[in-house]
């Protein structure tokens, strides 16, 4: 089954990404993570985000596009990236979660992927 691995952490995380006394601890407890998971073999695509405040965020409201440029308001906790993987089970799939360096200070959320929809012809 594919299973999507969501990435959560506190700002104070990412602002580790460039600070270059923090940093190398950072990038290296990613670095590990990701070549455990592709030691495994259970990628299947995935990609790190960059920070909240280069967001964009569109609404449409009576036909009308709404455009907002991030950060946004109020959210503690930040999304910094995902994987899909392709595990044997749910169990499997929360245990790479529980692995993922933003387990300890944010959160991993785990969602199963929608099977491909059915062609129409």
């Amino acid at each position: 089954m594919q299973y999507m691995l969501i990435f959560s952490d506190p700002m104070s995380e990412f602002d580790k990404r460039n600070d270059p006394a923090l940093a190398p601890e950072y990038w290296g407890a990613w670095t590990a993570y990701i070549g455990a998971l592709a030691g495994a073999g259970v990628i299947v695509s995935g990609n790190g985000l960059e920070p909240p405040h280069t967001g964009t965020q569109v609404r449409v409201r009576d036909g009308v596009r709404h455009v907002q440029d991030g950060p946004f308001a109020d959210t503690h906790e930040h999304l910094g990236g995902y994987f899909i993987v392709e595990v044997p089970s749910l169990e499997a799939a929360l245990e790479w979660a529980a692995r993922a360096p933003c387990a300890a200070h944010g959160h991993t959320e785990v969602r199963p992927v929608l099977p491909p929809m059915p062609s129409s012809q």
